[in-house]
């Protein structure tokens, strides 16, 4: 800072703010000390100074560091702040701020004079409402109701489009491909129709699903309200010890764990990141919602949506119950952080904008089925092809006598009293392990790994594929418009649809019944709680370790496996003993 700087800043010394009498005392202690040091008092006012190293102003720690009598300037401050923060039970920041608006609201009163009365903008009369201390929570409620309302609905007839299309042109067009190839009935034509197209297609269906999804949460985001709701959520998140700001990773978490995870950087606290990451696996994300959308439209077809509505709300809640044990047992000397925020105005948001959001996650999720899903699917398939009972060769035995039944039925026991501990179930949790999408491919080879052969004996052009795929995508898009007024219980057409199921929902239908012992409703609700808790995908315990240290991993891990199991046992046999299901 120049010395003219210096000197018009100080022609105004008669202007300042009194920021109460022990933060003053000891903006007059930290001044003594700067004058100490003469090169760095003709360099900064020493007030200014003073008030910016309370504060904690990152910049001008970082100049000062390089100084000479810089660090023992910094030690001083560092004093002041524990001392004030002893006295005020909050960040100096924060009390500084409040004595600043304080004395600009003041003095916005004594000069400015209004001619006509003062009127609400209508951005103030909706915070009003939205962000009431009573009202702002339901009204969140109600919107996330509408979100997997939407998501689960309206996408329907493109879900159906996507798999009649992986299940019939793709799987006839790579068969035939094989043929010409020489290579047909040979374990190649089934690692490919089997193993790839059935897994990482069992995958792709979901992709209309996540893109009403993020349509969903992008119109809230750009619109400004998701700034209202970690403002609401700020008065929930100080039961747990934490503040509004710890709300927005978890935010985060409904779309992805692993950004999420590394979101918590935000925090400056170190305890309010590690509980923060703790929490935020229990936030649903995409990567578990084709499971819930599939078992709830086996189990539950008529209320589907408010189904996964209701695991994604059973997540917050866990969340919150996990969050108050931990702040008073691991981090019961943890004291609550301040959360000061400004709420952004509200805007129209743009279809370039939206159209961004939906293809940045939705391609995140595309090349993950094409990466890690296609190789988890290969690697499956291996497994599956690989016999270990009886003397069948590779590739013929049956799927029961098989290295991954084999392997798989290690845990089945275990997961026996939830319901669901036959071999298929335990393999597909097994494969979670590394994306909580793999769950529904795993499903999809080892429940229906012959469904895809029987399309084979269709015969058809490949023009005629072409057009049938046109057609179906505009009967899709009829089907969707339709359904939009059904969404809010208005039928305009007056017509009654009915889906079929398909044969891979068929077959999980009757492996649940069957190992449940006709309670299989109540298996598939269990199935989908242990899949909301239990352990997140390699990748998150990868982001878990690097920003949390190995210790909070393993508790991570270990916690959510042991919660997981128990909760899908209240589940199942809570159920049972109220003769639900």
């Amino acid at each position: 800072m120049s010395h003219q700087h210096k000197h018009a800043y100080t022609q105004r010394d008669g202007f300042t703010i009194d920021y109460g009498r022990e933060a003053e005392h000891e903006i007059v202690k930290i001044q003594t000390k700067i004058a100490q040091y003469a090169h760095i008092e003709n360099q900064y006012p020493t007030r200014w100074l003073a008030i910016k190293l309370l504060e904690e102003d990152s910049d001008i720690k970082m100049r000062l560091q390089v100084l000479e009598g810089g660090k023992e300037i910094l030690t001083h401050a560092e004093k002041s702040i524990a001392h004030l923060e002893k006295i005020y039970n909050d960040d100096v920041d924060v009390i500084i701020a409040d004595y600043r608006y304080g004395w600009i609201n003041g003095l916005v009163k004594e000069t400015v004079k209004r001619t006509h009365e003062n009127r609400l903008t209508g951005s103030d009369k909706a915070d009003k409402i939205v962000t009431h201390r009573l009202l702002g929570i339901p009204i969140f409620l109600l919107l996330m109701w509408a979100v997997f309302k939407l998501t689960a609905d309206v996408s329907t007839p493109y879900l159906n489009w996507v798999d009649s299309v992986i299940s019939g042109p793709i799987t006839r067009w790579a068969t035939e491909i094989i043929r010409v190839l020489g290579l047909s009935a040979t374990w190649i034509e089934s690692l490919i129709v089997d193993g790839i197209i059935a897994g990482v297609g069992g995958v792709m269906v979901f992709v209309p699903v996540m893109m009403f999804l993020y349509l969903a949460l992008a119109l809230l985001e750009d619109s400004g309200y998701m700034a209202r709701a970690a403002f609401v959520m700020d008065r929930l998140m100080h039961v747990l010890g934490l503040h509004g700001k710890s709300f927005l990773p978890m935010l985060v978490g409904f779309g992805c764990t692993v950004p999420a995870i590394y979101a918590t950087r935000t925090l400056e606290n170190e305890k309010d990141r590690i509980l923060t990451g703790l929490l935020v696996p229990f936030m649903s994300c995409g990567a578990r919602l084709p499971v819930y959308v599939l078992f709830a439209a086996i189990f539950f077809p008529e209320n589907a949506s408010t189904v996964i509505f209701g695991l994604y709300i059973l997540g917050i809640l866990t969340a919150i119950v996990i969050g108050i044990i931990l702040k008073n047992t691991l981090f019961k000397d943890k004291e609550a952080s301040t959360f000061v925020m400004e709420l952004p105005p509200y805007r129209l948001p743009t279809l370039r904008a939206i159209w961004f959001h939906i293809w940045e996650r939705t391609g995140s999720f595309i090349r993950q089925a094409w990466t890690i899903i296609m190789a988890t699917s290969i690697i499956l398939w291996f497994l599956m092809a690989i016999p270990t009972r009886g003397n069948s060769k590779f590739n013929e035995a049956d799927i029961n006598d098989s290295a991954f039944a084999s392997l798989s039925e290690k845990i089945s026991p275990i997961l026996t009293p939830l319901g669901f501990g036959s071999w298929e179930a335990s393999s597909a949790l097994i494969s979670g392990f590394v994306a909580k999408e793999v769950v529904v491919s795993t499903m999809g080879q080892v429940y229906a790994v012959d469904d895809a052969a029987d399309t084979t004996a269709e015969s058809t052009t490949f023009f005629e594929d072409i057009g049938e795929i046109i057609t179906s995508f505009l009967r899709a898009t009829a089907d969707t418009i339709k359904s939009i007024p059904l969404v809010i219980g208005i039928d305009l057409f007056e017509e009654e649809v009915t889906e079929e199921p398909t044969a891979l929902m068929q077959t999980v239908h009757d492996g649940f019944e069957e190992t449940s012992n006709g309670h299989g409703a109540l298996a598939g609700m269990a199935f989908m709680v242990f899949v909301l808790i239990y352990t997140p995908c390699v990748t998150t315990i990868a982001a878990e370790k690097q920003e949390f240290g190995m210790k909070w991993t393993w508790v991570s891990i270990i916690g959510q496996l042991v919660l997981a199991w128990l909760m899908a046992f209240v589940v199942f046999q809570g159920g049972i003993l109220l003769g639900l299901g």
